[in-house]
């Protein structure tokens, strides 16, 4: 009788409404990597096109009121990639999206085979249309004239800042003279270079009395002495 009783009681008792967790629309996930990465790709060069992976509809996370996109440690916007979502406060989550940027970019190649230490003018390079596959790739002609190449390329080949460097101002083993200026001075003398440097790098130079001093290389064989 008594257990009667309780399961009477129990079926008299208001039902209690099922609450159910809100989940977080893949779309706007989508929309919020998408603006993310068209965000940090603006100063690239060229046209640029977006695609990121559906998420697949089997994961499942909370509703996110703030959705905060984010680059994983090692990972660069260009080409395959990934792309970081996190979800701060109580029902804190963090999803990886894949996406995949290609970057179409008019590069600058090689007329022609150029050799070691050739310095680039105009009629040494053209343009080409490229996918943008990493870092480092030239698409403005001025980058590039006046350059010295460090090691010879063939034509068709895409020039690259590590192929080049400026002109040397100072050969090894050249005669410049050092000058010394300060507040209400100024003092020359020469010396002898230890080393090549373009405008603006710092060489070392060896004094008439065999000191050797550090300066900074100028055009016209000029070595200005740090203070």
């Amino acid at each position: 009788m008594r257990n009667i009783l309780i399961a009477f009681a129990v079926f008299l008792l208001p039902a209690m409404p099922l609450t159910a967790c809100a989940e977080q629309n893949h779309a706007e996930i989508i929309e919020a990597v998408t603006a993310f990465v068209r965000a940090q790709t603006n100063n690239l060069p060229g046209q640029v096109a977006i695609k990121v992976d559906p998420i697949d509809q089997r994961i499942v996370r909370s509703d996110c009121p703030t959705l905060e996109p984010f680059l994983p440690p090692g990972s660069q916007l260009l080409g395959n990639s990934i792309v970081g979502v996190h979800c701060p406060g109580v029902s804190e989550w963090t999803l990886f999206v894949p996406v995949h940027i290609k970057v179409s970019v008019d590069t600058l190649i090689a007329n022609k085979p150029l050799s070691q230490g050739h310095v680039l003018v105009a009629e040494d390079i053209s343009s080409q249309k490229t996918e943008l596959g990493a870092g480092g790739i030239l698409t403005n002609p001025a980058e590039v004239i006046g350059k010295v190449l460090k090691n010879g390329v063939s034509a068709g080949q895409v020039l690259k800042q590590d192929m080049l460097r400026a002109p040397f101002v100072v050969i090894q083993g050249q005669s410049v003279q050092l000058r010394v200026e300060g507040d209400g001075f100024s003092v020359r003398s020469e010396g002898q270079v230890l080393g090549n440097a373009a405008e603006g790098q710092d060489v070392k130079v060896k004094t008439h009395s065999g000191q050797v001093i550090r300066g900074t290389a100028r055009q016209g064989g000029i070595v200005e002495i740090h203070q």
